[in-house]
C-alpha cells in the first residue's frame, strides 16, 4: 500500500508538513473568523431578539411548520414512488433493441431533462388545472424520472460486457440477463447518482410554495412574512435550514447503510450473478459454469 501511494506522489517531507499544517492553521482561522463576523451581524441586527423568536411559542405557528413538514414529505415521497419506475422503465426503452422504441424514449428522456423543473410545474397548474399537490409531483417526476433513466441506463451499461455474453452463452433471455444480471452489479454503481438525485426531487419540493402549495417553505415564509412577529426572516431561515439538511443527511446515510449491504451480497460480486441466474432458472450444473 505504501508503495502504490509513494507511486502516484512524494511523500511530504518535515518541512512540507511544516507548511501544511501552517497551511491548514490559517485554513482555519479564516473560518472562524468568517463564522465569528457572521454571528456578530446576527446580534448585531437583532435577529436573537424575543421578539423576532416568540412566534415559535405559539402552538399555531407549530402546527403550521408540522403541516408543512408533513406536506413536504407527502410530495416527495410521491415523487419517489413514481419518479424510480419512471427512470426504470425508459431506461429499459432505451437499451431496447428496437429502433421506434429507443428513440422514442430517447426522445422523451432528454425533452423533459432539457427542461426547467419550475417552467413544467406552472404549465400542469395552469394550463391543465390540477391541484397544487399533483402539479408539482407531476413537474418533479418528469425531471427527476428523466435523469434516473440516465443514471440506470450508465449504470447497466457500465458492467463488463464479459457478465452479458457469459449469461446469454447461458441462453437467458434479455429480460432475464438484465433482472439477474446486469441489475444487480449495476445497482452498487448507480446508487450514490441515485440517492444525489433523490436529494435534488427533495428540495425542489420547495419550488412548490410558487403554486400556493402548503409545504415546508410555504410555512415558513407565511411565518417570515408576518408583521405581529417583526419580520422574523432569519429565525425562520435558521429552524427551516437544519431541518432540509437533517433530511439529506438521513438519505444519504440510508444510501450508505444499503451500499454496505449489498457488498456482502453474493449478486454485487462480480461473476456471482451469473451463476445464480443459472441456478435460479433451473439450468444444468455444466451449463452454469
Amino acid at each position: 500500500m505504501t508503495v502504490e501511494a509513494s507511486a502516484l506522489y512524494d511523500v511530504p517531507g518535515p518541512k512540507a508538513l511544516a507548511r501544511h499544517r501552517l497551511y491548514g492553521g490559517i485554513a482555519l482561522l479564516l473560518i472562524a473568523a468568517v463564522i465569528g463576523w457572521v454571528v456578530y451581524m446576527l446580534f448585531h441586527t437583532g435577529q436573537f431578539t424575543y421578539g423576532k423568536w416568540m412566534a415559535f411559542e405559539y402552538r399555531g405557528v407549530q402546527e403550521l411548520l408540522l403541516r408543512g413538514l408533513g406536506n413536504t414529505l407527502k410530495a416527495f415521497g410521491w415523487t419517489v414512488l413514481l419518479a424510480l419506475p419512471f427512470g426504470a422503465l425508459f431506461a429499459a426503452g432505451r437499451l431496447s433493441d428496437h429502433r421506434a422504441v429507443r428513440w422514442s424514449c430517447t426522445l422523451v428522456v432528454e425533452f423533459f431533462r432539457a427542461m426547467p423543473v419550475l417552467v413544467m410545474i406552472f404549465f400542469v397548474f395552469v394550463a391543465l388545472k390540477v391541484q397544487p399537490l399533483w402539479a408539482l409531483v407531476t413537474g418533479l417526476v418528469l425531471y427527476n424520472g428523466s435523469v434516473l433513466a440516465e443514471v440506470f441506463r450508465a449504470g447497466v451499461l457500465a458492467v463488463p460486457r464479459g457478465q452479458s455474453e457469459a449469461a446469454y452463452a447461458l441462453g437467458l433471455r434479455k429480460t432475464q440477463v438484465m433482472a439477474h444480471v446486469l441489475v444487480p452489479q449495476a445497482t452498487r454503481a448507480m446508487l450514490p447518482a441515485i440517492i444525489s438525485q433523490l436529494v435534488v426531487a427533495l428540495k425542489d419540493t420547495s419550488l412548490g410554495f410558487l403554486i400556493t402549495y402548503e409545504e415546508f417553505l410555504h410555512a415558513g415564509k407565511l411565518i417570515a412574512t408576518n408583521l405581529d412577529y417583526d419580520l422574523p426572516f432569519i429565525p425562520v431561515v435558521i429552524v427551516i435550514t437544519p431541518i432540509y439538511i437533517g433530511m439529506c443527511l438521513l438519505l444519504s446515510w440510508l444510501a450508505r447503510t444499503v451500499e454496505k449491504r449489498s457488498r456482502r451480497s453474493p449478486r454485487a460480486r462480480g461473476g456471482a450473478p451469473v451463476a445464480e441466474a443459472g441456478v435460479a432458472l433451473g439450468l444444468p450444473p455444466s451449463a452454469q459454469q
